[in-house]
């Protein structure tokens, strides 16, 4: 009955896991979730007044395919503040969340048998999205010596006739790890060398890292002549606490940008325009708030991370960005716990949420056995009772 599509269709683990901890809290046991990556801290007031300005204004009717105009003007300008690039409103496509933005791209670009790279580990929807639109995920490998970020070496080696695209991610989902400018660099070496591979640039963390500067380094403040074959994909869900409200965007050549508008107008019409105002009215005025939220967040950084490796037999490093960390547990698969094996990370996550009421993602998800995705948005008295939580479950493993 199902077509062949719906069959490779498999759910969103992350989304899966938060709905098994919802689960066993109805039941009335105490869950810790860090499964999710979404901020704790309200959307910010700018982006809440302009929201509920925009509906009692009556904007809640279909509006362009494209976005707003006002809208994508402001987006255009953040972009080439970002990237050092020129952008104009009709380069940018607003869509309903960044996630669709990035399955929109894929849809408009792959055609069947298309390879696209994407290094391990990696954000868990990317695959399944290029098999929806009949590409070929091609997996590159990083190391954890080089903190999981793709080498030259290693795109080279990756690169055939049928590769189509490269998706970029930095900060990284899930490893909270950013590429340098440096790194970048030996990468765009290899990619000049390949001129039909187009460039997916996931930049959603893009402003959530803790540096000093505003912005994660990037391809095209390095490169701006790959600006004719970069497609830019960001959103409000992350860095303005805006999940919910399901505004992202894609900003790149208009041919493609064209093919992505007129691609969501056949499938979802458009993204809300009062979520569309809120969203510019965040981006606008909100700064001081993405300042306080960044203290904020390198703080729990700091928090978790000095708990997590005090741990025996987890080794962690600190995230330069984002809002996860990625402990190594390979140290615990394959022994036992209650006279059960260990038999990898789903395992692990399975034994920690049921036993001890903590929600993580495995890291087999993200393409990389023997490592844990961990939220670490979460006040401090609760992260340090799931790490006490944590350590009390690996202490039991024989």
């Amino acid at each position: 009955m199902l077509s062949k599509r719906a069959q490779m269709l498999k759910p969103s683990p992350t989304l899966a896991l938060a709905a098994r901890a919802k689960e066993l809290a109805a039941q009335g046991k105490d869950i810790i979730s860090l499964s999710v990556g979404e901020p704790d801290w309200p959307t910010f007031p700018a982006a809440v007044r302009a929201g509920i300005a925009a509906i009692e204004a009556g904007q809640t009717k279909y509006g362009p395919a494209n976005g707003l105009p006002e809208v994508r003007k402001v987006i255009a300008e953040i972009t080439q503040q970002d990237t050092g690039v020129e952008y104009k409103p009709n380069d940018v496509s607003i869509t309903a969340g960044g996630k669709f933005a990035i399955f929109a791209a894929l849809q408009v670009l792959c055609d069947p048998q298309d390879e696209v790279l994407i290094p391990a580990p990696y954000w868990v929807s990317y695959p399944v999205m290029v098999e929806l639109a009949e590409g070929r995920p091609v997996i590159i490998e990083t190391q954890k010596k080089n903190h999981f970020k793709m080498t030259a070496q290693e795109l080279t080696k990756s690169i055939t006739p049928k590769t189509k695209l490269l998706i970029l991610n930095s900060p990284s989902n899930p490893t909270g790890e950013v590429y340098s400018k440096e790194e970048l660099t030996s990468l765009i070496e290899v990619l000049k060398k390949h001129p039909k591979i187009i460039i997916l640039s996931d930049d959603i963390y893009n402003r959530l890292i803790f540096e000093e500067t505003r912005v994660a380094p990037h391809i095209l403040q390095i490169a701006p002549e790959l600006k004719d074959r970069t497609v830019i994909i960001n959103g409000a869900s992350k860095t303005l606490s805006m999940t919910g409200w399901r505004v992202g965007w894609s900003v790149g050549p208009q041919k493609i940008i064209q093919a992505i508008t007129d691609y969501q107008s056949q499938s979802v019409s458009c993204a809300s325009a009062f979520s569309q105002l809120a969203t510019m009215a965040a981006l606008k005025d909100s700064n001081s708030d993405l300042t306080s939220s960044l203290k904020t967040l390198k703080e729990r950084r700091d928090f978790a991370y000095d708990k997590l490796k005090k741990i025996p037999g987890i080794e962690v490093s600190s995230p330069g960005g984002a809002f996860y960390l990625w402990p190594c547990i390979e140290s615990f698969i394959g022994k036992s716990y209650k006279n059960q094996k260990v038999t990898d990370s789903s395992a692990f996550c399975r034994f920690l949420l049921e036993d001890y009421g903590v929600a993580v993602v495995p890291g087999k998800e993200f393409g990389c056995e023997g490592y844990l995705r961990m939220s670490y948005v979460l006040q401090k008295p609760r992260m340090e009772d799931a790490l006490v939580r944590l350590g009390n479950f690996t202490a039991s493993i024989a």
